[in-house]
């Protein structure tokens, strides 16, 4: 499967919300992102690897998977994205109207946004948007904001005149996420995009991200090797 990290992200958020009565973050449109078969072959391939993520374990397969995505996959996702999108509404309640979603993968916040008034911005490479776009047209999925994609590499400089001839406004507020991100990036190349960012943000705007720990421990060790076992690599 291409794009893994993006879909085991879904996945974490996906089953988190199957499982709990009581979710730390609440996402019931994850599921819909991704295919029965993604999930089911997902879900057996880290059960399958439990030996990686807890040597010793002892327990079921359901055991195996409930402890991997509590103990590895859904912390980090699921408490930055409670944390994002609280912030998102308290900017809304000051007047932000544009949100803009860096590497939105198959976040599902303007699926689940129901303000007409606002306008998401969804930037990410070139297939990953193709492929998020068809998975939301399979799924028969539309929210109620204004989305506008932005197929684009944010390696690249051009993204930022991309997103404004899209129709962002630098004259007004803004809430910029950026969850994810820092891992990939080196610190010169993240500070590099912050400066971009803040240099078209209006002020008042926010800017929310996430970042590892300069001393890395066990969750962070693991995130990056499996990010490398998915030709993705982490330089943060």
């Amino acid at each position: 499967m291409d794009n893994m990290t993006a879909l085991v992200s879904a996945f974490a958020r996906a089953y988190h919300y199957r499982n709990n009565n009581v979710p730390i973050f609440a996402d019931p449109l994850a599921e819909k992102m991704l295919t029965s078969e993604e999930y089911d072959a997902i879900s057996q391939n880290m059960t399958q690897g439990i030996s990686f993520f807890a040597p010793g374990f002892i327990g079921t397969g359901e055991d195996a998977l409930r402890y991997i995505v509590d103990h590895q996959l859904s912390p980090s996702v699921l408490a930055r994205s409670a944390f994002c999108e609280r912030a998102i509404r308290n900017l809304v309640k000051l007047g932000c109207r544009q949100i803009v979603l860096y590497a939105c993968g198959y976040d599902t916040f303007s699926l689940r946004m129901n303000d007409p008034a606002i306008t998401v911005f969804e930037l990410d490479k070139p297939e990953m948007m193709t492929d998020r776009q068809a998975r939301i047209t399979r799924a028969g999925l539309q929210g109620n904001c204004k989305v506008v994609s932005i197929a684009c590499d944010l390696s690249e400089p051009s993204w930022k005149d991309r997103l404004t001839a899209a129709g962002f406004d630098a004259k007004k507020l803004s809430f910029e996420s950026l969850l994810g991100i820092s891992y990939y990036l080196s610190k010169e190349e993240f500070s590099h995009m912050i400066r971009m960012i803040s240099s078209i943000s209006y002020v008042g705007s926010h800017i929310c991200l996430d970042y590892p720990l300069s001393e890395e421990g066990t969750e962070s060790r693991l995130n990056r090797e499996l990010a490398a076992a998915a030709g993705e690599q982490m330089k943060a």
